[in-house]
């Protein structure tokens, strides 16, 4: 076995482990009490209106006191000052509270963005955990939550308006009680349609990212119209939803604000109706009314936000399911980084889904061992698993059964970063970082050395282009390395995964986009390797892509057909064809 340090203990968590969500809100419940707290003042004081109107109607008419009146205005300006202070500090609590939830989520769902796309999702689904972050935060910055903190401080008001005549409050509670109601249908009708709503968005970011992917291919064979009509019918669909959800929300406010008008004027009506009994006074009238209207607003307030609402609670949801799904993985001993041999264990592999039922074996079975300074050249027909493998290899798509070894230890042995400093990939997509060519050669990392940067470039070939460019190693890229060649892109991802010397290198179809200076370059950087003591691993349909290495493996129908030396498998492969026609 390698030798171990003692740099990590066992059951230490690693940036890679899911946790609960409730754990990463962990400690914002005093920052929701002092919500809670400063509501429960701003709500005490909401009565001042009332109480004022109550004074000054019964109190002050009736006394012609003018220094009665001027006391209770300053004391009553007072308190709205207090009560207004608290209603900012309230706001930019809430506010802040939004981005304090959304720093600690953000990484969570980051880290769900990387593990999603190798669970099978596409990448639009995928980015949805970082949207879910966004609309829980953009959630806290509207009024909303407000509304909500109002909601508990609802029986404070009718009691006070049946503090001033029981029909008064019974009249309240009735009115209160049927915009609960509509509360409750908003719930139900909004809920069906966001989720739907859901759907067709992202059905429609699929179409648009894939025409833009594919915008070179739309172009060149005249397919613009009908991609164009193919989006039209998918956003079509989806404002239709949105069309239909916002119409329902729409309806349901309007009936709503108009059931409170027509409330409030019945509270004055009955008021007005009870001081002609000689029951109640002329303040009572216009105190009830200003009480009623306040113990209505909250839900008033939250029926206009339902909507927002409902998707910051789906989003919730949706985002505690994702990260409950994500790997639990404690961060084992740290071992030391292989250097010896890459044993493949009898593996089953299928394709990632997010229905497991689904899913369909891609290898079979597959086992072989290279050791230290050795070079494997995999070849095989097309959809015979090559990639697959490439990609269980290094770790991206998980074995069903067996183990990929290093050393003779399981990969899950490391943590993703310490093994992924021993691995160089270059996937046969090439996709390059919207950043400098010097941090998409360094792999970001922050103590790269100009040397390190340059040696690997150096070793696959394109360190004189990079000169040659305006900027040098400091010329910025596009989004996915658009201002270069794909032979340029594939180069300098080469150069990533020569990075650092790793141990093993895995190229699939490394040569597919190369010039002959570029397949110079790369039989060159795989003959380094192998004499430097790694271990390198080359898919390929072109024969120059294996004149570096020493072995060879078949692969047909995900199993392994032959691997042996380069010279005794590649004998064998010639001669099948003349044996089968013979037999």
């Amino acid at each position: 076995m390698p030798s171990t340090t003692a740099a990590s203990k066992p059951g230490k968590t690693s940036p890679n482990t899911a946790i609960d969500i409730r754990e990463a809100l962990g400690g914002l419940r005093q920052v929701f009490a002092s919500v809670l707290a400063i509501s429960a003042i701003v709500n005490v004081l909401a009565l001042t209106g009332a109480l004022y109107m109550l004074q000054v109607y019964d109190r002050v008419l009736t006394s012609h006191s003018v220094p009665t009146l001027v006391a209770l205005t300053v004391l009553v300006v007072g308190l709205y000052l207090i009560q207004g202070i608290l209603d900012v500090l309230r706001g930019q609590v809430l506010i802040r509270l939004g981005a304090r939830i959304n720093r600690r989520l953000s990484p969570l769902a980051h880290t769900a963005v990387l593990h999603l796309p190798l669970a099978g999702l596409s990448a639009t689904d995928a980015t949805q955990p970082l949207r879910d972050v966004e609309t829980i935060r953009s959630f806290f910055d509207r009024q909303g939550p407000v509304a909500l903190c109002d909601l508990p401080w609802i029986p404070l008001y009718l009691a006070f308006v049946f503090f001033l005549h029981p029909w008064l409050g019974f009249l309240a509670t009735t009115g209160l009680l049927v915009l609960i109601a509509l509360t409750g249908l908003s719930e139900r009708t909004t809920h069906r349609l966001q989720a739907q709503a859901r759907t067709t968005d992202s059905a429609q970011r699929d179409i648009a990212s894939a025409h833009a992917r594919n915008a070179e291919v739309l172009r060149a064979m005249g397919l613009g119209a009908r991609a164009s009509e193919r989006f039209r019918d998918a956003n079509a669909q989806h404002l239709a939803v949105q069309t239909h959800a916002g119409d329902v929300a729409g309806t349901i406010t309007g009936v709503t604000k108009v059931f409170r008008l027509m409330l409030q004027s019945a509270i004055l009506g009955l008021g007005a109706y009870l001081t002609l009994q000689g029951q109640i006074t002329a303040g009572v009238i216009i105190a009830a009314s200003v009480a009623a209207t306040r113990a209505f607003a909250p839900i008033e307030n939250a029926i206009s936000h339902w909507k927002s609402f409902i998707a910051a609670r789906q989003s919730y949801q949706h985002l505690k399911k994702i990260i409950s799904k994500l790997p639990d993985t404690a961060a084992p001993l740290d071992l030391a980084p292989p250097t010896k041999t890459l044993d493949v264990d009898d593996i089953l592999v299928a394709a990632p889904a997010t229905d497991k039922a689904s899913q369909q074996l891609i290898l079979h079975n597959i086992s072989f061992t290279l050791t230290a300074g050795q070079g494997l050249g995999i070849i095989g027909p097309s959809a015979a698993g090559k990639s697959t493998l490439a990609r269980a290899i290094v770790g991206v798509w998980p074995a069903a059964r067996g183990a990929i070894r290093f050393d003779g230890a399981a990969r899950e042995r490391w943590s993703i970063e310490k093994l992924g400093a021993s691995v160089g990939y270059l996937p046969q997509d090439i996709e390059l970082f919207g950043s400098n060519i010097a941090d998409n050669i360094a792999r970001f990392d922050p103590d790269a050395e100009a040397n390190d940067i340059i040696a690997a470039a150096q070793s696959a070939g394109v360190h004189e282009m990079n000169l040659r460019l305006p900027d040098g190693y400091e010329t910025t890229l596009g989004p996915d390395g658009q201002s270069l060649s794909a032979g340029q892109r594939q180069r300098i991802a080469l150069a990533r995964a020569l990075y650092g010397e790793p141990f093993l290198v895995v190229l699939d179809e490394p040569n597919a986009n190369l010039d002959h200076a570029g397949d110079a370059a790369l039989h060159d950087a795989i003959q380094s390797i192998r004499q430097r003591g790694g271990i390198v691993i080359v898919i390929a349909h072109r024969p120059s892509g294996l004149g570096a290495v020493d072995m060879v493996a078949v692969l047909a129908d995900g199993r392994l057909k032959e691997f042996g030396r380069k010279d005794e498998v590649l004998r064998k492969v010639l001669q099948q064809p003349i044996a089968a026609k013979a037999s």
